[in-house]
């Protein structure tokens, strides 16, 4: 496997723009509402358990990031345009195929797939340009 020089300030910011992405993709004027009524919450489910979503949101997009920087060097990606490339190849190869295929099992819909798989399309073409940029 090629060596990858890890970037930790990249990492650090594409983690933080991920987090930003989310925080904006599900607020309420974006599509928190329509992502509640498609998970069949109300906005007081949501209060209890914050902290430690969050926590565990942070942790996610770190993790997401670490290996995303990989596939940037891997794909010798090192433009702004080669990072989102391969961010969307990687959305679509495995993070909308995921999410497509346990939504149809677990009888969700496609606009809940479609919501969801968007914030991961959005964000991992954000990172995949920071990590590419700045690596």
């Amino acid at each position: 496997m090629p060596s990858v020089t890890l970037n930790y300030w990249a990492i650090l910011v594409a983690t933080v723009a991920a987090m930003i992405i989310g925080y904006v993709w599900y607020a309420m004027p974006v599509f928190g509402r329509a992502w509640m009524r498609l998970i069949g919450k109300q906005e007081a489910d949501l209060k209890t358990g914050r902290g430690p979503a969050m926590g565990v949101m942070v942790v996610m997009a770190f993790v997401k990031s670490y290996i995303l920087v990989h596939f940037v060097s891997y794909a010798n990606a090192t433009t702004v345009t080669g990072g989102i490339v391969t961010g969307l190849w990687l959305w679509l190869g495995f993070v909308f195929t995921t999410i497509a295929a346990t939504n149809v099992f677990a009888q969700r819909g496609w606009k809940l797939t479609f919501l969801d798989s968007g914030y991961h399309l959005v964000s991992l073409a954000v990172m995949g340009a920071i990590l590419a940029s700045w690596t």
